[in-house]
């Protein structure tokens, strides 16, 4: 159908959880992994909105709130038959509705730029790089003098929780309980006290691993590092700033370096106060 055909009736609604398998369709149809359950998960974290031609789903856009301030905003999805209608304004018209105005957060890309620059998106400065591929064989964390990895426990959250407001400014609790619901994680301990952690999780072709909370890019290694050991000959995706240490090392370890989105904010941003980092977001929708 052609864009000069989408004038009405385009039906815009919030979005529910059983829309997730249309949704799943949507974004396949864009050259996405998403699987319903992504699609699930990010529908039960938060909010968003789809618009309907008929009985079809032609497009859709998700947002999550972190606290009273600030929202991340992503998934925003067109169809490709429908794209040039307009529908994308209509997206940020309906989130900025919906968001209360919270300072929002992105990542975008390279074509979906200028309609964020329209909505008053600028970008900070950051950018993230996708990693993905076969994980080869790779020697298991080298730990220094009193460090330990151990599996972390379902009683570790409200401690993670802290760490990860630390490296993000963000309160994110309910975020890492539901990783940690669909996945793993391990926590980086010196003389008993957590140091860091990282997670993964299954999504799109196989697994995807973040967030990844570290002091350093040495930290931070040995909590991918992992992953890279356990999950070898697995698909794994990770998701880090562009100019990341860790990136060359990921791609010896069968992580090609793929597409890049730039960090976006409308607003003001949050204040990370340390010494903690986010080394790798969980998405690059939720951050």
């Amino acid at each position: 159908m052609s864009a000069s055909l989408l004038r009405e009736p385009e039906v815009l609604r919030d979005i529910a959880l059983g829309d997730a398998p249309a949704c799943m369709a949507l974004s396949k149809a864009v050259g996405w992994p998403h699987r319903v359950e992504d699609w699930e998960m990010a529908i039960g974290l938060g909010g968003g909105i789809v618009i309907s031609l008929g009985s079809e789903i032609v497009a859709t856009a998700s947002w999550w709130p972190y606290g009273e301030t600030h929202a991340t905003l992503g998934l925003i999805v067109v169809s490709p038959q429908h794209q040039g209608a307009g529908l994308g304004r209509r997206l940020m018209q309906g989130l900025l509705a919906r968001t209360h105005g919270r300072s929002l957060l992105l990542n975008a890309t390279v074509a979906g730029t200028p309609l964020y620059e329209r909505s008053g998106f600028v970008a900070w400065g950051g950018a993230i790089r996708q990693h993905h591929g076969t994980a080869l064989a790779v020697a298991g964390p080298s730990l220094d003098e009193g460090a330990v990895l151990r599996s972390m426990q379902a009683s570790d959250l409200p401690l993670l929780e802290l760490l990860d407001q630390a490296a993000t400014g963000l309160p994110r609790g309910a975020l890492l309980r539901a990783v940690m619901e669909r996945g793993e994680g391990v926590v980086l301990e010196r003389s008993g006290k957590a140091a860091g952690f990282s997670m993964l999780r299954r999504f799109g072709r196989g697994f995807v691993i973040g967030p990844v909370v570290a002091a350093d890019d040495a930290d931070a290694r040995v909590l991918v590092a992992h992953w890279l050991q356990a999950r070898q000959g697995e698909f794994l995706r990770i998701d880090l700033p562009a100019d990341s240490a860790l990136s060359d090392w990921l791609v010896s370890c069968g992580l090609k370096a793929v597409d890049c989105v730039t960090s976006m904010v409308r607003g003001t941003l949050p204040l990370a106060r340390g010494p903690v980092q986010l080394h790798a977001p969980a998405s690059q929708a939720f951050g």
